[in-house]
């Protein structure tokens, strides 16, 4: 799994560092380079800490790469320093997730939000790590401090499109919504926190049917049978966002910089990626032929 990741990530840097150079006003790269160890691995470092099963990252990287993977790394440098040398891989991780990770839609997806907590609720007239960059939210779990993840996945379980926003971003925020359903078509389920007007309306002129079902005071209508076991599905979304907090990790409170809680996090969505199973939902032929026809019943 390490050979694999470090040898696509090699592969992807090659490429980004050219083109990110024109951009830089002073070459930032060859600093990465220049600490001995190059950029591809220290992205592969921080992505397998979220494919193992270590739940710390500093014991993660004393015991599983000093040690047991020191063979893969020859340049290998102390824990600090490498804690000094993640804000470097921020920008190419965010692009790598973007550019290579991401799954084309299948016209058939789910969206929902997460919250990312950064610290106890207790503490945040203390915290001064994220003062002034995280937002007070609040999600079915009550309130929380930090940020929010927002996920569109396929049928399939694959990431589609996701967007990172403070806690206090609406879920329904037209413009949030614009920008991450960019790439969709077909129809689109969600919870009841996604009933808007004006955004059903604007993915409406795109194509884009978003279904969810209905609060207390909306009248009753039909929905084609095959919706209503699809938005019946919606959990896979629920399930997708567990993992990626149980086993890929990507929320914790221990942060002591801003740049290395957004590294964690990238980094914890492309490990998802990298998982050999995802949840997915088994569509027959005949099931994708109901999906074209109509079948209303009552919600």
């Amino acid at each position: 799994m390490i050979t694999e990741i470090f040898y696509e990530l090699d592969n992807f840097c090659l490429e980004f560092i050219k083109e990110w150079n024109e951009y830089l006003l002073t070459d930032e790269t060859k600093k990465v380079e220049g600490s001995r160890m190059i950029m591809s691995e220290i992205m592969t470092i921080v992505i397998f800490f979220h494919l193992s099963s270590y739940k710390n990252f500093k014991y993660f990287y004393l015991e599983k790469i000093c040690k047991d993977c020191a063979g893969y790394f020859p340049n290998i440098v102390s824990y600090n320093r490498f804690i000094e040398l993640m804000p470097k891989v921020f920008v190419p991780l965010g692009v790598y997730l973007r550019t290579c990770r991401m799954s084309e839609a299948t016209g058939i997806s789910f969206i929902d939000s997460t919250k990312i907590g950064v610290c106890n609720n207790k503490r945040i007239p203390s915290n001064k790590v994220f003062d002034g960059i995280a937002k007070r939210g609040k999600g079915s779990m009550g309130w929380f401090y930090g940020f929010k993840v927002h996920l569109i996945v396929s049928d399939k379980g694959d990431m589609v499109s996701f967007s990172i926003s403070k806690g206090n971003k609406s879920d329904k925020n037209r413009d949030l919504m614009k920008e991450i359903t960019q790439k969709l078509f077909g129809k689109l389920f969600g919870d009841k926190g996604y009933i808007s007007s004006p955004v059903q309306e604007e993915l409406r002129s795109r194509g884009i049917q978003l279904i969810t079902n209905l609060t207390k005071n909306m009248k009753n209508k039909l929905m084609p049978i095959m919706d209503k076991i699809l938005l019946r599905k919606r959990a896979i979304i629920e399930t997708i966002n567990d993992q990626l907090k149980n086993i890929c990790q990507i929320e914790h409170t221990r942060h002591r910089s801003p740049a290395n809680f957004f590294v964690n996090l990238l980094s914890g969505l492309i490990a998802y990626t990298f998982l050999p199973k995802h949840p997915s939902i088994r569509l027959s032929e005949n099931d994708l032929k109901i999906l074209d026809l109509s079948y209303p019943i009552a919600l």
